[in-house]
């Protein structure tokens, strides 16, 4: 165990520093002028017609760089022999594989084999923040896609979790907890299907009564949402629900957070202090979140010779 931590310890103070330096912003300026413009023109036609285009990239990135790292993993497609990442519970209501699709066949067309599908995923997401409102920020490039996606390695963090219990996972992608309350942020243009939450308005840890941490109007709006048994969506933002900013941290203080996970943000002391400063800078979350999301862009990325680039983002290469 001690020989396992002191491997961890060297990843994150000498081998992520070294993969990190070999990241760069206008990677693809001479190999691929246009890849960034390319990218940004799909995600503005999608978005055109599909505001929630915004949610759907920030928890596919985030579902990517939690398994294996920044490796565009997740889009590759089960086969016979394999079960790939997309085949996992929490991956099975991710979306928005079309519109990395699209922009990988027009960068195909121009700039054949040059431009991965980690980068793809890593641009669309910042291209989609800056359209929902949120802040612009520039994102190094040069990732390599990973040849290996398996249902099994899927261990995310639940919304059902406490704040303690969902930051050791993010403390094992060597981030802070202040990198995933400012992550956690990006619920300001989510939605979360009402089983991931149903638990809290009718019979909460068996008392037969509603979570007492959540308002009791939020508690009839969404009762009003998932009575149907149909598994609709609601918006973890009830203020705002499509633009990019810090009224989710205010909502989570009124007690009006959907997740469990949310609200315990505002509850619990190891976090409240983040989400008040927040609630109350808008513009403090907006610098703070263009950061976390670069640090986390950065995860176990590969770069050099490792992976490979592929061709088809649902596919490995032929070796």
């Amino acid at each position: 165990m001690m020989r396992m931590k002191i491997i961890f310890v060297l990843y994150f103070t000498i081998l992520l520093p070294l993969a990190l330096a070999q990241l760069k912003v206008g990677f693809y300026k001479t190999s691929c002028p246009r890849a960034e413009s390319i990218v940004k023109a799909a995600v503005q036609k999608r978005f055109n017609t599909d505001k929630s285009i915004t949610a759907a990239l920030l928890r596919m990135h985030f579902h990517d760089c939690f398994v294996r790292g920044c490796d565009a993993s997740i889009l590759i497609d089960s086969t016979n022999q394999s079960r790939s990442e997309k085949e996992s519970g929490p991956n099975l209501t991710v979306r928005g594989y079309e519109l990395i699709d699209e922009a990988k066949k027009a960068l195909e067309k121009v700039c054949p084999s040059k431009v991965s599908c980690a980068d793809i995923i890593t641009l669309a997401t910042r291209d989609s923040v800056v359209l929902a409102g949120g802040p612009s920020y520039d994102v190094p490039t040069g990732r390599r896609d990973g040849r290996v996606s398996n249902m099994n390695e899927v261990n995310l963090p639940g919304p059902s979790l406490s704040v303690s219990q969902a930051f050791q996972s993010f403390k094992d992608k060597g981030l802070t907890m202040d990198d995933m309350v400012t992550l956690l942020g990006g619920h300001t243009v989510g939605v979360a299907h009402c089983f991931f939450f149903s638990g809290r308005l009718t019979n909460f840890q068996g008392t037969g009564k509603p979570d007492p941490s959540m308002d009791a109007g939020l508690v009839t709006t969404l009762k009003g949402i998932c009575g149907n048994g149909s598994n609709p969506t609601a918006f973890l933002d009830q203020g705002t629900s499509f633009s990019f900013d810090n009224e989710f941290y205010r909502q989570i203080r009124a007690k009006k957070g959907v997740m469990k996970i949310d609200q315990e943000l505002a509850d619990d002391r190891l976090s409240s202090g983040i989400v008040s400063r927040f609630a109350s800078n808008a513009n403090l979350f907006r610098t703070r979140f263009a950061q976390a999301m670069v640090k986390m862009g950065n995860i176990q990325v590969l770069v050099g010779n490792a992976g490979e680039i592929r061709k088809n983002c649902r596919v490995i290469n032929s070796k």
